[in-house]
């Protein structure tokens, strides 16, 4: 019936959207030799996933269990809690598509792990836009920043990005997923552009942000002083431009697109959530790799103040102390 023909299409295309063209001939010519790639890329996958799933895990719980926190820390805490959700619903899609290759199907249970992946993934960008953002303002405006700015700025942000990208990943995810006529078939489309104009929204604040942030460091009069910040949240943000943009692009618009299908018959989705989940899987090994050194040399300590080392927003003198210039001298009047 429908709902059969429903959960086939899902569990052999990676997403729960309809593909209103036929497919040719030539896509049941190498069934193997796509089981073959599908399998293998879901097993790299489930491996790079779980190695993410571990690290967000110690950085979720050396930061909200064991740590005094700041306003960066907050997003970082956020970051690490959407990066941890994205990696383990997709270890559980993956492990889904693998038991698939043996012929072992769990109905009804793709749908739901593709809408929690695509909230988690929305968060983790929009969280990765947020950290950067802020910390331009703090290096553009820094008087402003340390006196006007309110309190609880960071947590408020973090609630109203979750809330939003919730959202959006579930009103596509319920739209896309039962496409039997063609006003569900319309309202997935738009909600895939709408959400696709989102992530080009986050991309230009991402990068703009990043630029306006290296400008302010590197050039001009007045530079400023590179701590472990700037650095952790360059390479976070680096990371994403080369591994995690590619599996919004590919799931909100270019899924769409027969053209890539043809190119990529079965492997596309595959791709470009191996990507991500290196992205994802990266973030914490790029904190505890800032925290480790130390004047070009790596020194071996705790987690926890690897993790502090990274977020350290002072710089070091030669002798290893902080140093109290920079943004730390500001003070605020009454």
């Amino acid at each position: 019936n429908t709902s059969e023909e429903l959960q086939i299409v899902q569990l052999s295309i990676p997403a729960s959207r309809p593909k209103d063209t036929p497919m040719n001939t030539s896509d049941y010519n190498q069934p193997l030799y796509c089981a073959t790639i599908s399998y293998t890329l879901n097993l790299l996958i489930v491996i790079i996933a779980l190695v993410g799933v571990a690290g967000n895990a110690i950085v979720l719980w050396l930061l909200g269990f064991h740590m005094r926190r700041n306003a960066f820390s907050v997003y970082i805490l956020n970051l690490a809690g959407a990066d941890f959700l994205f990696l383990f619903f997709q270890t559980l899609y993956s492990l889904d598509k693998i038991l698939h290759h043996f012929h072992i199907s769990i109905t009804g249970v793709t749908m739901y792990l593709i809408m929690v992946l695509n909230c988690a993934y929305l968060a983790s960008l929009s969280m990765l836009s947020a950290i950067s953002t802020e910390r331009c303002l703090s290096a553009l405006w820094p008087i402003w920043y340390r006196c006007q700015r309110p309190r609880h700025t960071s947590a408020v942000m973090c609630a109203l990005l979750w809330a939003l990208s919730l959202t959006l990943g579930l009103l596509e995810g319920k739209s896309c997923s039962a496409f039997f006529n063609d006003l569900v078939l319309a309202w997935c489309r738009k909600l895939d552009f709408i959400t696709f104009a989102w992530l080009i929204v986050l991309f230009v604040v991402l990068s703009g942000s990043s630029l306006a942030l290296i400008i302010r460091v590197f050039c001009g009069s007045h530079r400023i002083p590179v701590t472990r910040l700037y650095v952790t949240i360059a390479l976070t943000v680096l990371a994403f431009l080369l591994f995690g943009l590619s599996y919004g692009i590919y799931w909100f618009h270019l899924g769409w697109i027969d053209e890539i299908h043809s190119g990529f018959p079965c492997s596309a989705f595959e791709i470009s959530a191996l990507l991500s989940c290196v992205n994802s899987c990266a973030n914490p090994i790029i904190y505890f790799l800032v925290g480790s050194i130390r004047h070009h040399r790596f020194q071996r300590q705790t987690l926890k103040v690897l993790l502090q080392r990274a977020m350290q927003d002072t710089p070091e003198k030669e002798g290893g102390e902080r140093s109290s210039s920079g943004q730390e001298t500001v003070l605020c009047s009454s």
